[in-house]
């Protein structure tokens, strides 16, 4: 089995798994932002605990991620200042044989939205997708009323590939959304001025 690093850098911020230690940073975002993200989260299945209101789901959704990352079918990864928490960047579904492909998710703590670092956080995760899992192509779906993440999109150059009607249940809503990809082409073709404006220190 391929092992890949498990921390990967931006120019100010982290990528790692996040831990059971990483609960109390972790419960304290997802509170105060609650608002601001629950328009664009799926609901929890019902019957099961929300992690955020219990640390030992925390930690078995921490465990079930490392477990998934063994089996190279996805990726998750806290998005951290320093050493402070602020935000998570996952790639999902991951399918290979002919399709060699996977989704990219995120959120950002309010307090840091508008900063760039979402869109620093995605591109260190289009560097480790391409270059380290060897991928070919990587999609992210955004509501079309989600505009922070769609300028995030925006602000890479991703190419827009149209609207999935009623594509993913949101909220408790079957809600369409905006598909924007980017190859592995694309990403080579890119990857100097990307890795200049995201990764290297100023």
């Amino acid at each position: 089995m391929l092992t890949h690093s498990l921390v990967q850098y931006g120019r100010r911020i982290k990528l790692r798994p996040l831990a059971a230690a990483d609960f109390d940073q972790w419960k304290e975002v997802r509170l105060r932002c609650r608002d601001w993200l629950t328009p664009w989260e799926p609901l929890p299945p019902r019957g099961v605990v929300d992690s955020i209101e219990n640390k030992q789901v925390f930690s078995t959704r921490c465990a079930l991620r490392d477990r998934e990352r063994q089996l190279g079918a996805s990726y998750g990864f806290g998005i951290f200042l320093q050493e402070q928490f602020i935000g998570e960047v996952n790639l999902s579904i991951i399918q290979r044989g002919p399709f060699q492909s996977a989704y990219i998710g995120y959120w950002i703590d309010q307090n840091f939205a508008g900063r760039g670092y979402t869109p620093e956080a995605v591109v260190v995760a289009f560097l480790f997708a391409f270059e380290e899992l060897g991928l070919h192509r990587l999609e992210i779906a955004i509501i079309p009323r989600n505009r922070a993440s769609r300028r995030v999109a925006e602000k890479l150059g991703l190419r827009e590939e149209g609207i999935a009607v009623r594509y993913l249940e949101i909220n408790g809503i079957w809600e369409d959304h905006i598909r924007y990809a980017i190859t592995a082409e694309e990403w080579y073709e890119r990857r100097d001025q990307y890795i200049k404006d995201w990764i290297l220190s100023t």
